[in-house]
């Protein structure tokens, strides 16, 4: 049985923008299908018209009030403005818009949270902005029976994160914004680093590298020192590629790490380990050195609608995911951290590894059937 405060998550607390749109859209702002990115500047005005769809009537005003507040360059906005207005009227008339409290982490301890049942059972710290979206999280994490600890920056807004969903395939492009402002000061307060003390297990995205790789240190030795169970991310290829060292620096403390085949094969690649093959990467994954060899560490990577490999203490184990007809998959937003979410929830009631990868597969299937990482009212897995 699961206890108050057992899991507690770190990361960028961002709020989806998700829009089915088309391979157009996706050409004209240089994304790529099925791939994970940090906002550039010739990705604001996407930011800007997939804001508006829903807010025509306030369209000026909007402006004028957030703006300033995605971006201190007022020459930038300038620059953006009568693109702007030809990107709004193509996202009006051709797509839908939606808002979910989202971020990695958060989804996987949402997920997590669902699965147990628990009120309280899991924890999140992260950065959002003293905004409306900050609110809205803040609302939507209380609901789904997160503890919450947020640092609230009065400089910047909300993080966001454009969804662009495509025959059901997602690409990210992230514009973290507040959640870029996270520091280890707020960690280190008595009260959040209660959370810290009282948790046993602990997971963290790899997008957090980004941010504040001090706060995971922190958390990582914390683990290493009193016999827990530390957990991470890939998250995605630019991690891997323009983030090793900070990756590299925390890998040893991991006792589980998770990501799929294509950020697996980039670490491989990154590493000069000169293989694609995703079995053997996993296994010389779980085979990294360890700064606490209490435990093995496991290596956990999906590979879509192809089998789950498993890399322990030497050995590998394939493991089938549950087949979705195409004509019933929605998007696949948030399967990889609906994924992590399930497997969480049975790891910190100590169940087997097969159970783990059972309830990752069930909450991944049931996410992709729905628009978001969002879920029912309860799980049904049993």
């Amino acid at each position: 049985m699961a206890q108050e405060g057992i899991l507690l998550g770190m990361g960028n607390p961002l709020l989806d923008i998700s829009s089915v749109v088309d391979d157009d859209f996706l050409n004209k702002y240089d994304i790529k299908l099925n791939n994970a990115i940090l906002a550039e500047e010739k990705h604001l005005p996407l930011f800007m018209s997939l804001r508006m769809v829903l807010q025509r009537v306030k369209l000026l005003k909007w402006i004028r009030q957030n703006i300033p507040r995605l971006d201190r360059s007022q020459k930038l906005v300038n620059a953006y403005s009568s693109l702007f207005y030809r990107l709004y009227d193509e996202m009006a008339s051709k797509y839908n818009v939606e808002y979910i409290a989202g971020g990695a982490t958060q989804n996987s301890i949402r997920v997590a949270q669902w699965m147990l049942q628990i009120p309280g059972a899991t924890s999140y710290i992260g950065c959002i902005g003293k905004d409306k979206f900050g609110e809205e999280m803040k609302k939507n994490s209380k609901l789904a029976g997160v503890n919450v600890h947020y640092y609230e920056d009065e400089s910047a807004s909300t993080g966001t994160c454009a969804v662009c969903v495509v025959g059901g395939e997602r690409s990210l492009v992230a514009n973290l914004s507040a959640a870029n402002c996270y520091k280890s000061e707020h960690l280190k307060k008595p009260e959040n680093w209660a959370l810290v003390e009282k948790a046993k297990y602990f997971y963290i995205a790899g997008f957090f590298l980004t941010v504040s790789p001090d706060s995971i240190q922190l958390v990582a030795e914390h683990a290493a020192a009193n016999n827990k169970v530390f957990m991470m991310n890939l998250s995605a290829p630019f991690i891997c590629e323009f983030f090793k060292d900070a990756l590299e620096k925390v890998l040893p403390y991991m006792d589980y790490i998770f990501g799929n085949e294509t950020e697996a094969r980039t670490f491989s690649k990154v590493q000069g380990w000169e293989t694609d093959d995703v079995e053997e990467i996993a296994l010389k994954l779980s085979q990294w050195p360890k700064a606490s060899e209490i435990r093995k560490r496991t290596a956990v990577i999906t590979q879509g609608a192809d089998p789950v490999v498993v890399a322990q203490d030497g050995k590998l184990k394939k493991f089938p995911v549950i087949v979705l007809p195409k004509d019933k998959l929605v998007d696949t937003n948030g399967a990889g951290d609906a994924f992590v979410g399930g497997f969480l929830s049975q790891l910190v009631q100590e169940k087997p590894i097969e159970e783990c990868v059972r309830a990752g597969c069930y909450t991944s299937h049931v996410i992709i059937q729905r628009s978001g990482c969002t879920y029912p009212e309860k799980p049904e897995f049993n």
